[in-house]
């Protein structure tokens, strides 16, 4: 296995030397972080932006089968279970599963796994993937022969569910044939993974055959869209100016072709992996859709080897707005996304304080007094207090643009730090913790996500090993630039170990 290679000390260049625009704040607390963490920055050439994203997933069998930009690449999970030296039969977790690449690395090479999600795309696409060795072959080349022969009647007039946000998201025959596909899949005589992985395959045609992209903290919308064309209409009405053309795919593609595809697609990569040499050791995948706050306290001491895992970032996006289309069609009407959308992790601006429920449920487990530990320890932690004092003195200088960025700010660090106690107890002394995070900045405070969590996992007990940078700068957005300035943040791996 290939070490990292490290290109210090130009760690230096990923140094903050002013976290606060114009000092209207005080720093002295982030620049004591950086101080105190800057031997252990190292810089490499190892990964990049796309293995701890999507992208270099995107073409992989297996790991491509579910489009979630969110994820990280195989090729970096591999690389940090051969640096904590996990073997088979040990147990791992990802405390944010997504699309289950570290799970199912893990299970690859005999080595358990354990995790957790809130999204309910997460548990379709790991039923999916994890059943890898047990599809039947024959089974799904009949299942995609019957589709192929298998036409929509011109009669057919239902059509796949929408919320506001979703309202005229496809073309008028995609809406119906998306309906019609459900439909059959529901009532199809296949095996239940047969059609699991049928769903996955229908997830993934969603995007490309409607007028939407997924777009940040929102769903993008093509100029073609009857949502858009109405909206011009509107503001035509008015006298304004009529939105921004904007086209999200040359060809909004059709979901029958599309679907059939996606199923072509997979069973090709499941032909593969079925009759290849690989030999796929035998593993167990542990796995709850629910939100770890509430099945970390319940676990056990001292069981953990390691833990690889990409937490939501503290970057105002909205998973429950980008993936609407997918949850919609999973089921989910507004007031479950809704729901969802305070399930998370505090990552948007309309996240709420999380912080009664946590009392009430260690509570409920007997074990209030660690929660009351854990958030003083929090509380107690200067640079996180000076982070929140520098918001505030922000919003009452109007330099945020939104009231709710203290309150996601306070609840992420909030929640976070729950997850870092949690995990030191339930982790083996010897244990690696890889946390893959990217540092912020609002309203020209720069926030050092990877420095802060280190300080706090200290404090609940962890060593600090490394912090891995990445060599790409993060930017920031055109308004922060245009009123502070540009201040290039880092994008880390940071490396605990409980010694």
């Amino acid at each position: 296995m290939e070490q990292l290679s490290f290109l210090n000390p130009s760690s230096q260049d990923y140094l903050i030397e002013q976290f606060s625009s114009d000092a209207l704040c005080s720093d002295i607390e982030r620049k004591m972080l950086e101080s105190r963490y800057a031997p252990l920055l190292e810089v490499t050439d190892r990964f990049d932006r796309r293995s701890v994203s999507y992208q270099l997933s995107k073409n992989e069998i297996l790991h491509s089968w579910l489009k979630y930009k969110e994820g990280f690449s195989a090729d970096l999970v591999q690389l940090l279970l051969h640096e904590m030296g996990a073997h088979p039969g040990d147990l791992v977790m990802d405390p944010f599963m997504g699309s289950g690449t570290t799970a199912l690395v893990c299970q690859m090479q005999g080595i358990n796994s354990i995790g957790y999600d809130v999204m309910p795309i997460a548990d379709v696409s790991l039923k999916a993937k994890a059943a890898c060795m047990e599809y039947d072959l024959p089974e799904l080349r009949a299942m995609l022969e019957e589709l192929k022969s298998l036409h929509m009647p011109d009669s057919y007039s239902l059509k796949t569910p929408c919320i506001p946000i979703t309202q005229d998201a496809y073309p008028e025959y995609n809406e119906r044939y998306l309906q019609f596909i459900e439909d059959w899949r529901i009532h199809c005589i296949y095996s239940e993974n047969a059609k699991n992985l049928l769903r996955l395959c229908i997830l993934n045609s969603l995007e490309p055959c409607s007028y939407t992209v997924k777009s940040g903290q929102y769903l993008g919308w093509d100029s073609r869209s009857p949502k858009v064309i109405h909206a011009n209409e509107l503001r035509a009405a008015k006298g304004k100016k009529p939105l921004s053309a904007k086209t999200v795919r040359s060809n909004i593609l059709d979901s029958r072709d599309t679907v059939l595809l996606e199923l072509s697609h997979v069973i090709h990569d499941l032909e593969v992996i079925q009759h290849s040499s690989q030999t796929h050791e035998k593993a167990q995948i542990t796995y709850k859709q629910n939100s770890v706050l509430f099945e970390l306290p319940r676990l056990p001491d001292n069981i953990l080897k390691g833990v690889i895992t990409s937490p939501p970032y503290c970057n105002r996006y909205d998973y429950t707005r980008t993936y609407a289309l997918e949850l919609v069609y999973l089921g989910l009407d507004n007031d479950s996304i809704k729901q969802l959308r305070q399930d998370l992790l505090s990552c948007t601006v309309e996240s709420r304080s999380k912080l009664e429920q946590l009392k009430l449920f260690y509570t409920k487990i007997g074990q209030i007094d660690r929660f009351h530990t854990i958030h003083q320890t929090l509380c107690s932690n200067p640079a996180f207090c000076e982070v929140l004092d520098a918001l505030h003195k922000r919003e009452q200088h109007g330099d945020l643009n939104n009231s709710g960025i203290v309150r996601m700010v306070e609840g992420y660090f909030t929640e976070l730090a729950f997850i870092y106690a949690e995990l030191f107890r339930v982790c083996k002394k010897g244990a690696m913790v890889a946390f893959v995070n990217d540092n912020v900045r609002y309203g020209g405070e720069v926030i050092p996500v990877d420095f802060l969590s280190c300080s706090l996992a200290e404090q609940f007990g962890f060593t600090v090993k490394k912090v891995y940078c990445l060599k790409q700068k993060k930017g920031n957005s055109s308004q922060q630039m245009a009123k502070f300035g540009r201040v290039a943040l880092r994008k880390s791996i940071t490396i605990w170990v409980k010694a």
